[in-house]
Protein backbone atom coordinates (compact mmCIF):
# COMPACT_ATOMS: atom_id res chain seq x y z
CA UNK A 1 0.00 0.00 0.00
CA UNK A 2 1.21 3.63 -0.66
CA UNK A 3 2.46 5.71 2.01
CA UNK A 4 0.23 8.00 3.69
CA UNK A 5 1.95 11.18 3.94
CA UNK A 6 1.91 12.77 7.50
CA UNK A 7 0.58 15.53 7.85
CA UNK A 8 1.49 18.53 8.61
CA UNK A 9 -0.15 20.99 11.56
CA UNK A 10 0.40 24.84 11.43
CA UNK A 11 2.59 27.19 9.70
CA UNK A 12 6.14 26.12 8.94
CA UNK A 13 8.53 28.12 11.18
CA UNK A 14 10.50 31.02 9.38
CA UNK A 15 14.18 31.18 9.93
CA UNK A 16 13.59 34.36 8.54
CA UNK A 17 11.21 35.63 11.25
CA UNK A 18 13.35 33.48 13.76
CA UNK A 19 16.29 35.97 12.88
CA UNK A 20 14.42 38.80 13.02
CA UNK A 21 13.16 38.15 16.74
CA UNK A 22 16.24 37.01 18.06
CA UNK A 23 17.95 40.41 16.69
CA UNK A 24 15.30 41.90 18.36
CA UNK A 25 15.71 40.29 21.86
CA UNK A 26 19.19 41.04 21.71
CA UNK A 27 18.40 44.82 20.35
CA UNK A 28 16.12 45.32 23.20
CA UNK A 29 17.86 43.84 25.97
CA UNK A 30 20.85 46.65 25.30
CA UNK A 31 18.19 49.03 25.39
CA UNK A 32 15.99 48.33 28.28
CA UNK A 33 17.49 45.38 30.36
CA UNK A 34 16.52 42.39 31.59
CA UNK A 35 13.83 43.76 33.88
CA UNK A 36 11.71 46.54 31.28
CA UNK A 37 11.95 43.68 28.44
CA UNK A 38 8.88 41.78 27.58
CA UNK A 39 7.89 39.52 24.60
CA UNK A 40 5.40 42.42 24.00
CA UNK A 41 8.28 44.59 23.24
CA UNK A 42 10.35 41.82 21.46
CA UNK A 43 7.45 41.51 18.65
CA UNK A 44 6.70 45.01 18.17
CA UNK A 45 10.37 45.51 17.23
CA UNK A 46 10.80 42.01 15.08
CA UNK A 47 7.41 42.93 13.39
CA UNK A 48 5.49 39.66 14.39
CA UNK A 49 2.35 38.52 16.59
CA UNK A 50 3.03 37.82 19.94
CA UNK A 51 1.64 34.88 19.44
CA UNK A 52 4.47 33.65 17.04
CA UNK A 53 7.14 34.62 20.42
CA UNK A 54 4.57 32.13 22.17
CA UNK A 55 4.84 29.33 19.29
CA UNK A 56 8.69 29.22 19.68
CA UNK A 57 9.39 30.19 23.18
CA UNK A 58 7.41 29.68 26.19
CA UNK A 59 8.90 32.60 27.99
CA UNK A 60 11.61 35.55 28.34
CA UNK A 61 13.85 33.61 29.60
CA UNK A 62 13.89 30.75 27.45
CA UNK A 63 13.92 33.98 24.68
CA UNK A 64 16.93 35.20 25.55
CA UNK A 65 18.73 31.94 26.53
CA UNK A 66 18.61 31.23 23.04
CA UNK A 67 19.62 34.87 21.65
CA UNK A 68 22.49 34.43 23.03
CA UNK A 69 22.91 30.74 21.86
CA UNK A 70 22.51 32.20 18.43
CA UNK A 71 25.21 34.48 18.51
CA UNK A 72 27.77 31.98 20.09
CA UNK A 73 26.33 29.48 17.37
CA UNK A 74 26.91 31.86 14.57
CA UNK A 75 30.70 33.95 15.84
CA UNK A 76 32.56 31.27 17.85
CA UNK A 77 34.37 28.51 16.04
CA UNK A 78 37.87 27.24 16.47
CA UNK A 79 40.26 27.61 13.81
CA UNK A 80 42.65 25.33 12.43
CA UNK A 81 46.17 27.81 13.29
CA UNK A 82 48.46 24.31 13.00
CA UNK A 83 49.12 23.58 16.54
CA UNK A 84 47.21 23.32 19.51
CA UNK A 85 49.07 26.64 21.19
CA UNK A 86 47.75 28.61 18.28
CA UNK A 87 44.13 27.27 18.14
CA UNK A 88 43.55 28.10 21.38
CA UNK A 89 44.68 31.14 20.81
CA UNK A 90 42.66 31.96 18.57
CA UNK A 91 39.06 30.74 19.85
CA UNK A 92 40.33 33.17 22.83
CA UNK A 93 40.38 35.88 21.49
CA UNK A 94 37.47 35.02 19.17
CA UNK A 95 35.51 34.69 22.45
CA UNK A 96 36.74 37.81 24.08
CA UNK A 97 35.92 40.17 21.20
CA UNK A 98 32.31 38.27 21.14
CA UNK A 99 32.09 38.97 24.68
CA UNK A 100 32.32 42.79 23.80
CA UNK A 101 30.10 43.29 21.50
CA UNK A 102 26.87 45.29 24.16
CA UNK A 103 24.10 42.64 22.54
CA UNK A 104 26.50 39.89 23.88
CA UNK A 105 27.30 41.24 26.83
CA UNK A 106 24.35 42.43 28.54
CA UNK A 107 22.13 39.22 27.40
CA UNK A 108 24.87 36.83 29.07
CA UNK A 109 25.05 38.98 32.12
CA UNK A 110 21.51 39.19 32.03
CA UNK A 111 20.78 35.22 31.90
CA UNK A 112 23.34 33.92 34.42
CA UNK A 113 22.43 36.62 36.42
CA UNK A 114 18.92 35.40 36.67
CA UNK A 115 19.72 31.95 36.59
CA UNK A 116 20.93 32.01 39.89
CA UNK A 117 17.82 31.50 41.21
CA UNK A 118 15.91 29.88 38.49
CA UNK A 119 16.82 26.31 38.05
CA UNK A 120 15.02 25.64 34.69
CA UNK A 121 16.96 28.75 33.41
CA UNK A 122 20.47 26.87 34.26
CA UNK A 123 19.62 23.71 32.53
CA UNK A 124 18.44 25.97 29.33
CA UNK A 125 22.18 27.55 29.62
CA UNK A 126 23.88 24.19 30.05
CA UNK A 127 21.77 22.73 27.24
CA UNK A 128 21.55 25.59 24.59
CA UNK A 129 25.31 27.12 25.33
CA UNK A 130 27.45 25.26 27.18
CA UNK A 131 27.21 22.03 26.08
CA UNK A 132 26.79 23.27 22.52
CA UNK A 133 30.04 25.25 23.00
CA UNK A 134 32.08 22.34 24.34
CA UNK A 135 32.11 20.58 20.79
CA UNK A 136 35.21 23.07 20.27
CA UNK A 137 36.85 21.48 22.85
CA UNK A 138 36.25 18.34 21.42
CA UNK A 139 37.21 19.22 18.01
CA UNK A 140 40.35 20.92 19.52
CA UNK A 141 42.04 17.84 21.27
CA UNK A 142 41.23 15.46 18.24
CA UNK A 143 43.18 17.69 16.27
CA UNK A 144 46.07 17.94 18.58
CA UNK A 145 45.96 14.35 19.24
CA UNK A 146 45.54 13.91 15.04
CA UNK A 147 48.97 15.61 15.27
CA UNK A 148 50.59 13.65 17.69
CA UNK A 149 50.16 16.96 20.43
CA UNK A 150 47.97 15.32 22.98
CA UNK A 151 47.94 11.54 23.58
CA UNK A 152 44.87 9.63 23.13
CA UNK A 153 42.98 8.81 25.99
CA UNK A 154 41.23 5.64 25.79
CA UNK A 155 39.12 6.08 29.41
CA UNK A 156 35.84 7.51 27.69
CA UNK A 157 34.83 8.97 31.75
CA UNK A 158 37.86 10.50 32.22
CA UNK A 159 38.14 12.15 29.00
CA UNK A 160 34.92 13.28 28.85
CA UNK A 161 36.15 14.97 32.67
CA UNK A 162 39.04 16.31 31.21
CA UNK A 163 37.14 17.97 28.13
CA UNK A 164 34.92 19.50 30.80
CA UNK A 165 38.06 20.64 32.92
CA UNK A 166 39.47 22.24 29.72
CA UNK A 167 35.88 24.13 28.73
CA UNK A 168 35.35 25.49 32.34
CA UNK A 169 39.21 26.56 32.72
CA UNK A 170 39.33 28.74 29.08
CA UNK A 171 35.79 30.17 29.06
CA UNK A 172 36.21 31.07 32.89
CA UNK A 173 39.04 32.68 32.10
CA UNK A 174 38.52 34.75 29.64
CA UNK A 175 34.52 35.69 31.12
CA UNK A 176 36.34 36.72 33.72
CA UNK A 177 38.71 38.85 32.74
CA UNK A 178 36.37 40.41 29.88
CA UNK A 179 33.01 40.68 31.81
CA UNK A 180 34.28 40.91 35.83
CA UNK A 181 37.87 42.74 35.88
CA UNK A 182 36.88 44.44 32.10
CA UNK A 183 40.45 44.10 31.27
CA UNK A 184 41.44 43.78 27.67
CA UNK A 185 41.87 40.05 26.01
CA UNK A 186 44.42 41.15 23.93
CA UNK A 187 46.95 39.14 21.57
CA UNK A 188 49.97 39.41 24.43
CA UNK A 189 47.59 38.16 27.03
CA UNK A 190 45.94 35.17 24.53
CA UNK A 191 49.66 34.24 23.81
CA UNK A 192 50.33 33.63 27.83
CA UNK A 193 47.49 31.73 29.02
CA UNK A 194 47.34 29.78 25.90
CA UNK A 195 50.99 28.83 26.88
CA UNK A 196 49.74 28.21 30.70
CA UNK A 197 47.16 25.83 29.56
CA UNK A 198 49.02 23.86 26.15
CA UNK A 199 51.66 23.33 29.33
CA UNK A 200 49.00 22.14 31.87
CA UNK A 201 47.62 19.58 29.16
CA UNK A 202 50.96 18.28 27.77
CA UNK A 203 52.91 18.06 31.25
CA UNK A 204 53.78 14.73 32.56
Amino acid sequence: MPSIPTRRTGRPRSAEADRAILDATRAALVELGWGKLTMGDVAARAGVAKTTLYRRWAGKNELVVDAVAALFDEHLELPDRGSLQADVEGVVLQFASLLERPETKTALMAVVAESTRDAALRDRIRSAIVDRQKSLVLIGRARAQTRGELPHEPDETQAARNADLIFDVIAGAVVHRTLVSAEPVDEEWARGFAALVVGGLTAG
